[in-house]
């Protein structure tokens, strides 16, 4: 059974991993661009090759942790993010750019959320939502972490020193995984008043639908989240603010990722994953409106970052704690770990289709599109809750 160690460990390894790995292109895309020369497509198109090759590896990561836990996992992670890390520090040239990235591709996926929620699956079973959401919150803060970290850095030593620097504190993550069980869940306990976990009978039939359903809201989530983890900054700074105030202004992401994570923590055990999936659902198309008037009235800038972390970071939670209500926990990692195989494939194709949508259409145009797929995860997520008979 994970502990309040275990828990606190996985989540500053997640605050550490995510933003050294997933939102270092965010802080320093631009930076990379104009030193080397190169266009938005070839440096945004790293990332987009790590998120595919995490699409690639997802199933077999999902497999290799059911058998044999997380901590020997998520170690090998570490060590391939410091790895990818000096490598692109060092990168020269594309094909040497694009090494590292695919690198950092396999080491996020034996990483982040997913790979923690596997692990905290195989030890806790269906009882792992709490840990799950408690290890959110300090994940939560890696974008306002680290952007201005990275920032900073840049600013002082440049981009390559700046994630060298990345490379030590991946190296940091290596004792944090070392403290994950390899024991695996046993039995059912319960804590009081919380929703019965147990996934409900159904046919064959049932359970695809559910289960489109729900690759459907991780797909299309994963792939907002992968645009805004690039182009956020860029988005804010197009609708008029400087560069230091779209900084610290899409830093508001994290602080309202954790901000509604811990008030899933405190009062989540009273509601179901599927009303808390839609309830996060239903802040995405609100934010990017918002976003809308960002260039008028600059609050709306402040709403934006916040609102849209709020809603992607409940968002997270429930991509973790849906399976356990919908499917299987005893083969989480395997089915889970294929389900989520199209997020990370057109996730990999988000920063490029961003970078194209705002060079033709403008920031408004990036915000536009974001709104409409908003639209669609909430639509899937009221129909995954009608699909489950659940009114809340």
């Amino acid at each position: 059974m994970s502990t309040a160690r275990t828990t606190f460990s996985l989540g500053l390894a997640q605050l550490i991993s995510w933003g050294i790995s997933y939102y270092l292109i965010g802080g320093f895309g631009e930076r990379i661009a104009a030193d080397l020369g190169w266009t938005r497509n070839v440096v945004y198109g790293g990332f987009s090759l790590a998120l595919m090759v995490m699409g690639l590896i997802s199933p077999i990561a999902g497999r290799l942790i059911d058998a044999y836990g997380g901590r020997l996992v998520m170690v090998a992670g570490s060590l391939l993010n410091a790895l990818g890390c000096v490598g692109l520090a060092l990168a020269e040239d594309v094909p040497s750019y694009y090494a590292a990235w695919i690198c950092l591709g396999v080491a996020m996926r034996l990483t982040l959320y997913d790979a923690a929620f596997a692990a905290l699956a195989r030890i806790d079973g269906p009882d792992a939502r709490r840990a799950m959401s408690q290890i959110t919150l300090l994940g939560g803060l890696a974008s306002t972490t680290f952007w201005p970290l990275g920032h900073f850095l840049a600013g002082h030593f440049g981009w390559r020193s700046a994630v060298l620097a990345y490379a030590g504190f991946a190296l940091l993550t290596v004792p944090l995984h070392l403290a994950i069980p390899n024991g695996r869940h046993e039995g059912v306990k319960r804590l009081p008043g919380d929703p019965e976990c147990r996934p409900p009978a159904g046919s064959r039939r049932d359970i695809t639908i559910k289960a489109t359903l729900y690759a459907v809201i991780v797909t299309l989530t994963n792939f907002l989240n992968a645009g805004m983890g690039s182009h956020m900054i860029l988005i804010l700074a197009g609708l008029g603010l400087g560069a230091s105030a779209s900084v610290w202004i899409s830093s508001l992401r994290g602080i309202g990722q954790s901000m509604a994570r811990l008030c899933e923590v405190v009062f989540g055990h009273r509601i179901h994953p599927l009303t808390l999936n839609l309830l996060a659902a239903g802040l995405l198309p609100f934010c990017f409106v918002a976003g809308l008037f960002g260039d008028q009235f600059t609050p709306a800038a402040f709403v934006f970052a916040f609102v849209y972390g709020a809603g992607n970071g409940l968002l997270t939670i429930t991509r973790g704690t849906l399976p356990l209500v919908l499917f299987d926990y005893r083969t989480y990692g395997a089915f889970v770990g294929r389900l989520i195989v199209p997020s990370f494939m057109l996730s990999a194709a988000a920063p490029l289709i961003y970078a194209v949508v705002i060079g033709r259409f403008g920031e408004t145009g990036a915000l536009f599109l974001s709104a409409a797929l908003a639209t669609v995860i909430l639509v899937a997520a009221a129909f995954l809750m009608m699909r489950s008979g659940r009114e809340g």
